[in-house]
């Protein structure tokens, strides 16, 4: 505060004076509190066998945890799972998917549930109950430790007309890798040639704040995956013209290399501003892309060619039932949200669930997986004790106050208040493992019954008076 009040001393020593005298007034008043010891559960949920997911099981076998993996479609793999061939090392998504399951397959302390969805949560952290619905008929109830989140993400999928799709020859970026990737010898679409492709960037990423629900976030691997597709067509024909039409070119990195690449095979960049997106139209036979050229004064250019590829980013995958069991925080772009991206960048709010993977925004491959391995090494701290210490920093109930009118239940994200039964009395009463002392419950409970320790009511009026006295 000094440097604040530099050039005012008499009144920032009153200031001073003041707080001092604040913080002495609110010691006077603590009473010594005593962390709650929960013992852990040496075991762990991961919900999503993505690469994120399954790469988390492996490294958490490796310490000796038991782990349960369950993943709500069929086949595991997420979106990985699909892709073709992936850079640095043109290996295919499927068979690196493969190997990692293969490996979880082999190891007995690694249970796999395909088809399977979690169904309810009680417990805290250190020893979670959960129950586990496996395919129509059978629930598994499991007892864990600590949960880690890897439910990946969604391609963005466009609407009706959105950069012509809808019509022939207009595709997105995951279609036309599968189209890739299924062509033998020259590049056909539905029976005919393919000789001039183009690429529209930025589809459903970075979109205009004018929309009704904008995705504004950079999808942060779309452009490599389109320059790496754009090498697979030129290695299959190197006579194919390929157009990239760009906003921003983000091949950040090693992922430069690519874009030298494309560029030295005879691919053509086009910038196109932000407010001036290309138009396409239908002439027959062909799609003629009308666009102007930011690199070069605004010059307009039509641009003929036999498919259109839509450079198609990630949205959040729809997860509303497992936010509403987990509690799960979600973030303005609809994503898992992290207590701290620096600090804290796969912890949330409620302990001793971790989020992994493009299930808390858009990554790269290298980038889930760092995150997955994080999230990991939080797991592993909590379990590896034996036994986690929580803050005492939490809400109490003064029971002979306490009428249950279930307002402080109503106001706590955290489930963390039960009703119990005093001498008969019907209360409510807080469960100190998932209490985060958060505060909202104190100001709902009109019988003032409520208060949160090391800021009760009689310490903040304490604090107030202290403030206001005159400095004498």
């Amino acid at each position: 505060d000094s440097w604040v009040h530099q050039h005012d001393m008499e009144n920032a020593t009153e200031k001073g004076i003041r707080l001092v005298r604040a913080g002495v007034a609110k010691c006077i008043l603590s009473e010594p509190l005593q962390t709650l010891r929960i013992k852990t559960t040496p075991k762990v949920l991961i919900i999503g066998a993505g690469v994120a997911g399954l790469r988390a099981a492996l490294s958490l076998s490796d310490m000796g945890f038991a782990v349960f993996v369950i993943e709500k479609e069929k086949e595991v793999g997420g979106w990985t799972g699909k892709f073709g061939s992936m850079f640095p090392n043109d290996r295919k998504g499927g068979n690196l998917i493969g190997g990692l399951y293969d490996s979880a397959k082999k190891r007995d302390n690694i249970t796999v549930f395909t088809g399977a969805e979690l169904t309810e949560k009680n417990g805290n952290v250190g020893d979670f109950t959960v129950a586990v619905q496996v395919g129509e008929q059978e629930t598994v109830t499991l007892n864990v430790g600590t949960i880690v989140v890897a439910t990946g993400f969604d391609s963005y999928q466009p609407s009706e007309g959105e950069f012509g799709y809808g019509q022939t020859g207009v595709v997105t970026l995951p279609e036309f890798k599968q189209l890739l990737d299924n062509s033998n010898g020259s590049l056909t679409y539905q029976g005919r040639a393919v000789k001039d492709i183009a690429y529209i960037y930025c589809v459903g990423s970075r979109q205009s704040r004018e929309m009704e629900k904008p995705n504004l976030y950079c999808s942060r691997y779309c452009c490599t995956a389109a320059v790496h597709t754009s090498l697979g067509v030129h290695a299959k024909d190197a006579v194919t013209h390929q157009f990239h039409l760009y906003r921003d070119m983000r091949t950040y990195g090693k992922y430069e290399l690519l874009y030298l690449d494309a560029l030295n095979n005879g691919s053509a960049f086009i910038k196109y501003a932000d407010d001036d997106p290309p138009t396409i139209e239908n002439t027959g036979d062909k799609l003629r892309i009308t666009v102007r050229d930011q690199l070069t004064q605004g010059e307009e250019f039509d641009i003929d060619v036999d498919l259109l590829v839509l450079v198609t980013g990630m949205v959040p995958r729809e997860n509303k039932k497992l936010v509403d069991i987990l509690k799960l925080p979600i973030g303005m772009d609809g994503f898992f949200n992290e207590i701290h991206p620096k600090l804290r960048p796969v912890e949330t709010v409620i302990d001793g669930v971790f989020i992994a993977g493009a299930s808390q925004g858009p990554k790269t491959l290298a980038e889930s997986v760092a995150s997955s391995l994080a999230a990991v090494s939080k797991s592993a701290a909590l379990l590896m004790k034996g036994y986690v210490d929580l803050e005492p920093l939490i809400a109490k109930i003064n029971s002979d106050k306490c009428v249950w009118c279930d307002e402080c239940t109503k106001a706590c994200p955290y489930d963390a208040i039960e009703k119990v039964s005093v001498n008969g009395k019907e209360v409510a009463q807080i469960i100190p493992a998932l209490c985060k002392g958060g505060g909202a419950c104190v100001p709902r409970c009109p019988q003032d019954a409520i208060d949160v320790e090391g800021y009760t009511d009689v310490q903040i009026i304490a604090t107030i008076d202290s403030l206001i006295k005159e400095v004498g």
